[in-house]
């Protein structure tokens, strides 16, 4: 069972930027994509930025790209996010998730890290 836990979040202000880890346990890292969500109040959830499992690969959201770069350490088992230049529709809760290669679902979650950008 993939176990997976954030850290890194946190109130900031408009144009800053932080640097969200998820540190993931209980499987074998090099063999999961993974990938951050987030969810703000009264909105669905969105994928965020995606990342395949030799980081060959990465995929954005529109409202993120060339604002946010997701990466991995397969040596540490973590994959990062860093946000820069955030902006107020940035405030939400940002999740970890990972999908096995080959399957099309995340089928492993993290607890979630807030994240506040304030005007």
């Amino acid at each position: 069972q993939v176990q997976l836990v954030e850290s890194g979040g946190g109130l900031v202000q408009s144009g800053e930027s932080l640097r969200l880890s998820c540190s993931a346990s209980g499987g074998t890292f090099s063999m999961l994509g993974m990938g951050w969500f987030r969810q703000a109040p009264g909105k669905e959830r969105e994928l965020v930025a995606h990342i395949t499992s030799f980081g060959s690969t990465t995929y954005y959201a529109d409202s993120v790209k060339g604002r946010f770069t997701i990466s991995r350490d397969n040596v540490k088992n973590t994959v990062y996010l860093q946000m820069n230049t955030l902006q107020p529709e940035d405030t939400a809760v940002y999740v970890c998730a990972a999908k096995r290669v080959g399957r099309n679902v995340y089928a492993y979650w993290g607890q979630g890290t807030q994240v506040t950008v304030s005007s």
